[in-house]
């Protein structure tokens, strides 16, 4: 995505955040304070703030993205704001964090323009810990496509669904480690 359309949609999510906060989304996963959570697909940073609220300094959050303008975006707010427990990950799929490592990933409205869905949830199972929980948003596919996208490597199953997310439970008895 070029640099120009990358600005346009994050002034778009700014918007959308504004009418709509992101709080309302988050409340739904159950972050505790202390968590480690990873909102995998970043984009320009509209959930930083409302997680870091919800892990709180104990706690530890995570910001992956593929596209270097939303991790610089990122970065900026995260030095505006002063937060110390904030660190980003430029990745197009592969973490970099230890197994089991993760409490509550947040995946919206990004899998639809994964290159390799399947290797990336093989990534968020290998990351999030045996009972960590991956929320899942995306608006451009229908709830059939996510229940069998998600559950199809038998890596997740549903837990929940809610006003907003898919609330989906690591299966703890996939070993499927990239």
């Amino acid at each position: 995505m070029s640099g120009i359309w990358f600005r346009l949609m994050a002034l778009e999510f700014k918007i959308r955040d504004f009418l709509s906060p992101r709080d309302d989304v988050l409340n739904e996963v159950g972050i505790k304070q202390g968590f480690h959570v990873l909102d995998y697909g970043c984009g320009p940073g509209g959930y930083v703030l409302p997680a870091h609220k919800l892990v709180g300094e104990t706690g530890r959050l995570y910001a992956l993205d593929a596209n270097s303008l939303a991790i610089k975006m990122v970065k900026k707010l995260v030095k505006k704001k002063g937060l110390k427990n904030v660190e980003t990950i430029l990745s197009g799929c592969a973490t970099g964090l230890p197994s089991e490592s993760i409490d509550a990933v947040l995946l919206y409205d990004v899998f639809h323009d994964l290159e390799d869905q399947k290797a990336v949830l093989k990534e968020l199972h290998r990351v999030l810990k045996r009972n960590g929980v991956l929320s899942f948003s995306d608006h451009h596919l229908k709830e059939t496509d996510i229940l069998s996208t998600v559950t199809k490597e038998k890596l997740f199953t549903l837990l929940r669904k809610g006003e907003r997310t898919y609330s989906f439970v690591k299966n703890k008895k996939a070993k499927c480690y990239t």
